[in-house]
């Protein structure tokens, strides 16, 4: 039923929010139209309910890619370690000291291009993530505040049409 976070149950929301609006009793010679009162809270409630899962997931996705990037660092972190003991190994004998620096040069940079790569892949995949979860959560919000746009017009619809009946009366 989750086919991409929250958004299959915002439709499913949304369609019986129109339902109820399709199906309420219309008000002669106005568009107002009158409908169940519960069964919009009802709707209302479970779309409160399941929004803040989609934020605590967000959450765990943040934890995740702060996880992977400190694994990116600490093996970052490894390897110029690694570097550093071979190359003092290697500089410590005298007939190749221009060989033991080249390969400290070579294991650094491997280490820092290794880090580079782990940390712009771990980046993209946060931004991707992120920006899926914003789509989702952008398009659940607009949808709850058109439901709400069109329930509190509708109150004030009818409020003003029980004020106009008690003008008259």
């Amino acid at each position: 039923m989750r086919e991409g976070g929250i958004t299959i149950d915002i439709l499913q929301w949304v369609d019986q929010l129109e339902t109820l609006v399709n199906e309420g009793w219309r008000v002669p010679l106005t568009s107002n139209v009158m409908i169940n009162e519960n069964a919009i809270f009802e709707i209302i409630d479970q779309m409160r309910i399941h929004i803040p899962e989609e934020l605590k997931q967000a959450k765990r996705v943040q934890q995740q890619i702060d996880r992977l990037l400190a694994q990116a660092k600490e093996e970052a972190e490894r390897i110029k370690g690694q570097a550093r003991r071979e190359s003092e190994e290697l500089l410590s004998q005298n007939e190749q000291v221009f060989a033991a620096q080249a390969r400290h040069d070579q294991i650094v940079e491997e280490a820092r291009r290794n880090a580079e790569a782990l940390r712009q892949d771990a980046q993209q995949y946060a931004m991707q993530v992120l920006q899926d979860l914003e789509g989702s959560l952008d398009g659940s919000l607009r949808l709850v505040r058109n439901g709400i746009k069109r329930i509190q017009s509708e109150l004030d619809t009818s409020q003003e049409t029980s004020s106009s009946s008690e003008d008259i009366a």
